[in-house]
């Protein structure tokens, strides 16, 4: 699919005096992040789809695996997601597909199980903070990118689905801001739909982000990213953080061998044409024997 979809620009702004200065003296919690869109980007019906009907509509395996693919731009969309006994569904296609991981981050998750999310690839595209604060992010070999996944034609992936509580939605929402938030519809591994959407953490853009998440706010921006000197968050020119990479390489072989291969040859490097399997056979060789630090050994063991 055409990277058309999504505008991105680079934020190269300078670090400033005052930023360091807030970066000295910033508590240990981070700046608000904005999460509702502004009125003047919604849609005459009030729902901002970031992916226009048109494009759907022109899609045609798109469009029949996911006719109503929408975005979900504040709290309110995600309870609309609820079922009666205030749960909604999250899908894993990362580290979440270990069981155990799920269950770290989300501890009274419910119906942990595997399923099938069609139009859709995984994609080795931007940088996650959270590998330079457990020091396993590698920016002298640009081995720094986590997961995401992205609207492609014909691409189908093994993910995993579980229920959470209502009341864990906000701290779901803040610690995936980087992310799209996007109503999807996973089948069973058998090709049934399921009965109820499910919430996806999909490709964003660094203007959407700045421009929403952080307000146009720079300060916001480099007190989430700046630390790091992350200018930009969304790239393709990054490869996976090897001890994640093994994570979620392990944590798809422990689902079976379907899982497996799909996560093998259904994700790929920025360039969108590398895949994992040809990835860990050449430049990325060596990776899935390299033991994570002994303090993360559960947290990235698979």
């Amino acid at each position: 699919m055409s990277n058309s979809l999504f505008l991105t620009i680079h934020l190269s702004y300078p670090l400033t005096l005052s930023h360091i200065r807030a970066f000295n003296s910033r508590a240990t919690t981070l700046a608000p992040i904005s999460f509702s869109t502004p009125a003047s980007q919604s849609t005459g019906r009030g729902k901002f789809l970031r992916i226009p009907a048109s494009i759907m509509h022109s899609n045609t395996k798109l469009a029949a695996t996911q006719p109503e693919l929408s975005q979900l731009d504040d709290l309110s969309d995600f309870e609309k997601l609820l079922s009666p006994s205030g749960h909604i569904s999250i899908c894993g296609f990362g580290s979440l597909l270990s069981e155990r991981s799920a269950r770290s981050t989300f501890p009274n998750l419910l119906n942990f199980r595997v399923a099938k999310l069609n139009g859709f690839r995984r994609l080795f595209a931007h940088i996650a903070p959270i590998f330079f604060d457990r020091c396993i992010a590698k920016p002298e070999t640009k081995e720094i990118s986590s997961l995401s996944v992205e609207p492609c034609e014909g691409e189908t992936i093994i993910v995993t689905v579980f229920e959470i509580q209502k009341s864990e939605i906000p701290a779901f929402i803040e610690r995936e801001l980087e992310f799209r938030f996007l109503a999807v519809l996973p089948e069973t591994v058998d090709g049934e739909p399921f009965a109820n959407p499910a919430v996806l953490c999909a490709r964003y853009s660094d203007e959407e982000f700045f421009q929403i998440r952080c307000k146009g706010s720079r300060d916001i921006y480099f007190q989430h990213y700046g630390r790091y000197n992350i200018d930009k968050i969304w790239r393709d020119d990054i490869l996976p953080c090897r001890v994640y990479l093994r994570h979620c390489v392990l944590a798809a072989k422990n689902l079976g061998e379907i899982a497996y291969n799909n996560f093998l040859d259904h994700t790929f490097l920025g360039d969108r044409t590398t895949t994992i399997r040809t990835y860990l056979a050449t430049t990325g060789l060596g990776i899935m024997e390299e033991e994570p630090p002994e303090s993360l050994k559960s947290r990235y063991g698979g």
